[in-house]
């Protein structure tokens, strides 16, 4: 074990690890309870979403321990699964949840083959950051308003589109309670405040009698069905149904974040060589692999998780602590009915989207609002995706008015041409493909 993760060389030991992997699975651990209760709006049973979560997240996250020897966990993303639910199911008016993974199985086809050649990195280039910045900050404002959606704290009006719900509703008093502890949790830098935060929140359930367990608290899992059954069907799938702004938003979504984290933790665990990632394939590979495999299952795409720097802040320095991550996540696949109990209940789980939503959006503080030709894009972004209930439109819109100003100021020599690639492909999207 000493010798396959290095230990010596990367100055820990196996306790250190075994910590610092316990750590990061607290603060992650939120997603096999959040992620079906998204994905369920989308007619996607429970059981399938809970264990196709567990999977993907054990396939990435031993992917990333054993060949690239790293400690970042790999588990399906934020905002992308809300994505999956409330834009792309559902879309032209007859996409099921079973064509919308061939799209995800598609995107991450096509991620495999990004990541083991240099067109991912050149692409991550080619992307403005403005623009990047503007896409995470637009997720974070998405997923937020899905949480407070769900919580009854905003409802729908017919005068103003949204307005204040009502705030006597024992739901919304709960979500609210659940809220204002995690915060406090947060606040005192307490790991694993998401999840902690859920677990108070559902005793206050259990105890008001909202929340009961009927079917028990722990369970034998079961292996999912397959969802993706030929691959050739998936790509037919996607060209029957025009899905290839799907695909894109996507691959598009899941690069910028799952690169971004990678190097963000790598740098906080001293173990970038300048600006380079050792082994940086290896790394890029676990969650292209484990998307193209969740989707297979029955999840939305997966991600670098940003909450493996509690493990790093924890001494987590290799892969080991990663392998623990895997195990804690296969050993939570026995606790089914407890989840499955807490997740039937929005108001435990929708503060977690709330608090996710609110870093995200924390991205606007590195965009340059002081050019128009920056700043405009990034907020029409930002703007559109939590109006319109769809990343993609919000990232077709900032890729669209992006080289349209940048040309109309005369800069048109700063705009990479894979942006105006993509402009032209995003306005012929817009303009000709339903929504």
């Amino acid at each position: 074990m000493l010798k396959l993760f290095k230990l010596k060389e990367n100055g820990t030991n196996v306790k250190t690890e075994l910590i610092a992997g316990l750590t990061t699975f607290l603060t992650m651990v939120y997603i096999v309870v959040v992620n079906p209760v998204i994905l369920k709006d989308a007619g996607v049973p429970f059981d399938q979403v809970f264990m196709a979560t567990i999977i993907a997240a054990v396939i990435g996250t031993l992917w990333m321990a054993l060949f690239a020897n790293y400690p970042i966990a790999i588990a399906p993303g934020m905002g992308l699964n809300a994505y999956f639910a409330y834009s792309v199911v559902g879309s032209h008016g007859n996409i099921d949840y079973v064509t919308a993974f061939s799209a995800v199985f598609v995107a991450g086809i096509v991620f495999i083959i990004l990541s083991i050649t240099p067109f991912r990195s050149k692409l991550i280039e080619a992307i403005p950051e403005n623009l990047k910045h503007g896409i995470t900050a637009g997720i974070g404002l998405f997923i937020a308003f899905i949480g407070l959606r769900q919580t009854g704290v905003i409802t729908a009006s017919k005068e103003n589109l949204v307005q204040l719900g009502d705030l006597h509703n024992p739901l919304t008093i709960l979500a609210l309670v659940g809220l204002a502890i995690t915060l406090i949790l947060m606040a005192r830098n307490i790991h694993g405040a998401l999840f902690i935060g859920m677990i108070i929140t559902a005793i206050i359930a259990l105890f008001t009698g909202q929340l009961s367990f009927d079917k028990g608290f722990v369970g034998m899992p079961h292996f999912p069905e397959f969802i993706i059954h030929n691959p050739i069907t998936a790509f037919s799938d996607v060209i029957h149904h025009s899905l290839y702004a799907v695909v894109f938003s996507f691959l598009l979504v899941t690069i910028f974040d799952t690169t971004g984290t990678m190097v963000g933790v790598a740098e906080q665990a001293g173990l970038m060589k300048g600006k380079t990632m050792p082994r940086a394939r290896e790394a890029l590979l676990s969650d292209s692999i484990a998307t193209t495999i969740g989707a297979i299952f029955g999840t939305s795409p997966t991600s670098a998780f940003v909450e493996s720097t509690s493990g790093v802040a924890a001494g987590g320095r290799t892969g080991l602590t990663t392998v623990t991550v895997a195990v804690l996540f296969i050993i939570s696949s026995f606790f089914g009915p407890l989840v499955s109990a807490v997740s039937g209940l929005s108001a435990i789980t929708a503060p977690a989207l709330i608090i996710v939503g609110s870093m995200m959006i924390g991205s606007v503080s590195h965009i340059n609002w002081s050019e128009l030709d920056e700043a405009f894009p990034a907020f029409i972004i930002i703007l559109s995706m939590p109006l319109t209930s769809s990343i993609a439109t919000g990232i077709a819109f900032g890729f669209i008015s992006y080289p349209i100003l940048k040309v109309v100021r005369g800069k048109w020599r700063e705009v990479h041409p894979l942006v105006y690639l993509f402009a032209v492909l995003f306005f012929l999207q817009l303009a000709f493909i339903p929504h």
